[in-house]
């Protein structure tokens, strides 16, 4: 039993774990190279504070109102979609003013955040009605299913046969 193990998947963990442990380390060499290493501890600090507080309870009553919904792995979907490109936008759209980054273009941010949330939701609910359509026309209907007569011996592929 070598440094992977026995069982199936366990070199790609190992693999993982090491990718991991590695990349935490270049982080920290970056943080200990900032020369203000307590604004960026902070800041992940609130970004953990931020998670744990405010969007782990709301990922988790979202996934309870989901539960009832027929077409919750689509919704999901465009749910987490929209968070991703929200919380992308939203250093954008919070500081007023010129972007601190010469990279971020004087764009308008709003609007393209609504734009693209709307596609997001017109995908959805195209791949919505797809999925329903497909389920539909594959659940067999009752007048396919053979009968039997009523009061009648069952026939050859009837329940009872």
């Amino acid at each position: 039993m070598g440094l992977a193990g026995s069982r199936p998947g366990a070199f790609g963990r190992w693999a993982v774990g090491l990718l991991g442990v590695l990349l935490i380390g270049i982080g920290g060499r970056c943080l200990a190279a900032e020369p203000d290493p307590y604004a960026v501890l902070l800041w992940l600090a609130g970004a953990l504070v931020l998670h744990d507080a405010v969007l782990a309870p709301l990922v988790f009553a979202a996934g309870l109102l989901l539960a009832v919904l027929p077409a919750r792995p689509v919704v999901r979907g465009a749910l987490i979609s929209g968070a991703a490109l929200t919380l992308i936008t939203l250093p954008l759209l919070l500081r007023p003013g010129a972007p601190p980054n010469p990279s971020a273009l004087p764009l308008p941010y709003a609007r393209n955040l609504l734009l693209s949330l709307a596609a997001v939701a017109a995908a959805a609910a195209l791949l919505a009605l797809i999925t329903r359509a497909r389920r539909h026309r594959a659940r067999p209907t009752a007048e396919a299913a053979p009968r039997r007569p009523a009061g009648g011996p069952p026939g050859p592929g009837t329940p009872g046969a």
